[in-house]
This record gives structure tokens, C-alpha cells and sequence, in this order.
């Protein structure tokens, strides 16, 4: 069997991470002389943006859940793609798209598989369902020949759990994925009447002060202790607006009468999905960026907030822990509501304390998460 080496071969489970998971290195290989491939499951956008980034692809229902027939399928349709397309190294995101990936890699005994370890899903898991998906892990992780785990705190938590050979695993400069674009999340690039208009749909004023977040609208996100601060914070903070910028899912579900709150309360601005190239205008509406989780890989979120120039109020949760300096970029919180009221009433008393943090976070991300950096060392494991 034939592997080129310039064939690179990404397998996700849905459309919606592959702007976040690769993004512009699809440009920057391909500039380079490479051939990008992508599986997943079927979507309306794949075409689109396969088109604008030039790589070929196929669509293969990648289900999040166990379904042991369709998993097979997926299996051996990935195998029959890298045959044909003769690809030479296998790139595996999230713990379904990894398994299948690394398996079918394996199988085929392509030189370079890089399992990408975005996070722990287990983490907020019990019983049966924790012991699966770290059975999952394990399997993805013995059939790779590098992990890539996308933060610190990941890599060291899957060397305690076993999840793979230490030797094997590795981060990218201070972590993340793909890095991100800090010449398009910078403050000086936006459209002042773009981001007006955008103010004004949302029925903002330039008077109000905006406690932001982004991403799903889930438990494990820690939206119930977030909302429940933003209502503490209402009888003191004038014209305090809370923006949560996402969906909610079903999985991991909100409970009904948050959702109910959210949506009757007229002081928090629920905007459903949003599409991710205009997510730095939504950023530009914030003064503070909250993201209360439980867990994480690393929080993309949290570096382009702060290639924006936000302070960052986060958990020490893993993931969370590698993206913000305690006091210089932002501020830790407990996952209480209490204790995250307390530091955004922190923050919004004190506009120096918020510019500086700021202004901080901004150079931090510029220096230590630029996509351009990351996907150097991303070449270097293609290369060794």
C-alpha cells in the first residue's frame, strides 16, 4: 500500500470544529505543498468550505454516541479513503473522530498518525460511561504514534489516568490546537459601523457594561452558576448586560426553567449560533469575558477574547488553568456563583484593573498562541 507523505488526512465528527480545529493551516499546508483531506459527517457548509480552502473531503456519519454498526461503517469507509487517496499522515480529532481515525490509520499501517487530545471528556462523566470513554482514549491513543494534547494540564492528567505513553505525548509551544489569528482578533481591524449595526440589532447601547461568554450553552460550561451570578450582580450594577453568544444542546442539557430565564429576562442577550467569522465583532461588544467551565482542552475562546483585549474571569479547571496568568491576563474563579460575582463586580468597578489586564491578555496571546507559531511546531511533527 502507497503512503505520500505530503497526503494529510483530518477525520472529525462534525463541520462545526473544523474552523476551530484547523482554520487557516489549511492555507498555510497546502502553500507548503501538502494535499488536505477531511472526513466527517454530512454538512450543508462542508462543500462551501472545502471550496475556500482547497482540500478534498468526504462525508461520513461520524455519530458522537456508541452506535457499534455505524461506527463500523464510518471505520471502513475512512480506510477505503486513505487507500484511494494513498495518504500518508492521519490526523484524529475529538474521541469518536480519533478512534476511528487511529484505527483505520493503524490498519492501514499509515507512517504518521497524531491523535489530537482535545479535552477530557470523562472528566464530569461516572460509572459505566466515564470507564468507556477512557477505554475510548486508551485505544485512540495506543494506535497513534503522537498525542498531541492541546494544553498542559491535559497532558498531565492523561499521563496520571493512563491514557497513553508519556513518550508519546506532547503540547504545541503553550497549547491549543491550531493557535489563533491575532491580526483578525485585534481591536484595530474592526468596522466601527459594522459593529454598530451589530449593537444595534442586539438592542445594546454604548452606555451598557457587558459581561460576555461564547461557546455551547451547557452544564459542564457553567452556565447555571454564571447566570445565577449575572442576577446578583443586576441590583448593583446599572445597565449590566449579560451576552451569551451560542447554542443551547441537548446533551448535557440546561435545565428548563434556566432556559426560561434566559430567555424572559431582558437585560441577557441570547444570539443562538453565529457564525464564526463574524465572532470577533461579538467580542468587540464585551467588557469582560466569563467562561465558568468545568472542564476544557485549552479554551480557544479565552485566547481570542483576550487577543481582543478582555480580562479573562475563568475556573482552574483543566484547560482553563494553562489559558489565563492569575492576575495578569484575568482572574480565577471557584464555581460558585458567588465567587464569580465577586470578581466581575471586581473588574467593573475598576476600569484601570480591566485595561490593564487587557491590555496584557492581548500581548500574552500575540506572543504565545499566534496560529503562524503553532502551526510550526504542527510542521515539525509532519517533517520528523
Amino acid at each position: 500500500m502507497k503512503h505520500n507523505a505530503k497526503n494529510i488526512l483530518h477525520v472529525v465528527n462534525i463541520y462545526f470544529v473544523i474552523p476551530y480545529f484547523l482554520g487557516n493551516q489549511l492555507d498555510y499546508f497546502k502553500q507548503k505543498g501538502y494535499r488536505e483531506h477531511v472526513i466527517c459527517s454530512p454538512s450543508g457548509e462542508l462543500a462551501g468550505y472545502a471550496r475556500k480552502h482547497g482540500f478534498e473531503y468526504e462525508e461520513v456519519p461520524i455519530n458522537r454516541s456508541i452506535s457499534l454498526l455505524e461506527d463500523l461503517k464510518a471505520l471502513w469507509r475512512t480506510i477505503r479513503y486513505i487507500r484511494r487517496k494513498e495518504i500518508g499522515i492521519v490526523t484524529g480529532h475529538t474521541p469518536k473522530g480519533g478512534i476511528i481515525a487511529m484505527t483505520a490509520a493503524w490498519l492501514c499501517r499509515v507512517p504518521k498518525r497524531i491523535y489530537f487530545r482535545h479535552g477530557l471528556v470523562y472528566e464530569t462523566q461516572h460509572g459505566l460511561k466515564r470507564k468507556l470513554l477512557i477505554t475510548i482514549d486508551r485505544i485512540a491513543s495506543a494506535f497513534a504514534t503522537q498525542i498531541v494534547c492541546v494544553s498542559e494540564s491535559v497532558r498531565r492528567r492523561s499521563i496520571e489516568d493512563r491514557l497513553g505513553a508519556a513518550s508519546k505525548q506532547l503540547i504545541l509551544n503553550q497549547g491549543s490546537c491550531t493557535g489563533i489569528d491575532t491580526v483578525r482578533f485585534d481591536t484595530g481591524g474592526i468596522d466601527g459601523q459594522r459593529l454598530n449595526k451589530l449593537r444595534e440589532r442586539l438592542g445594546l447601547s454604548r452606555d451598557d457594561m457587558v459581561v460576555g461568554f461564547t461557546g455551547r450553552l451547557v452544564r459542564d460550561k457553567g452556565i447555571m452558576e454564571l447566570v445565577e451570578a449575572f442576577k446578583a450582580l443586576k441590583a448593583d450594577v446599572p445597565r449590566l448586560k449579560l451576552l451569551l453568544v451560542g447554542m443551547f444542546e441537548q446533551r448535557d442539557a440546561l435545565p428548563g426553567d434556566l432556559v426560561k430565564q434566559i430567555s424572559d429576562d431582558a437585560d441577557i442577550i441570547h444570539t443562538g449560533y453565529v457564525d464564526y467569522n463574524e465572532i470577533e465583532y461579538y467580542y468587540s461588544l464585551m467588557d469582560i469575558y466569563v467562561l465558568p467551565s468545568y472542564r476544557e482542552g485549552f479554551p480557544v475562546s479565552v485566547i481570542e477574547a483576550a487577543a481582543m483585549g478582555l480580562p479573562v474571569v475563568t475556573t482552574k479547571a483543566t484547560g482553563c488553568i494553562d489559558s489565563i496568568i492569575d492576575g495578569e491576563t484575568g482572574l480565577f474563579v471557584d464555581h460558585t456563583a458567588q465567587s464569580l460575582s465577586n470578581a466581575i463586580k471586581r473588574l467593573l468597578q475598576d476600569s484601570a484593573l480591566r485595561e490593564k489586564l487587557g491590555r496584557q491578555a492581548r500581548e500574552n496571546a500575540r506572543k504565545n498562541f499566534d496560529e503562524r507559531t503553532v502551526w510550526q511546531y504542527i510542521e515539525k511533527l509532519y517533517n520528523n
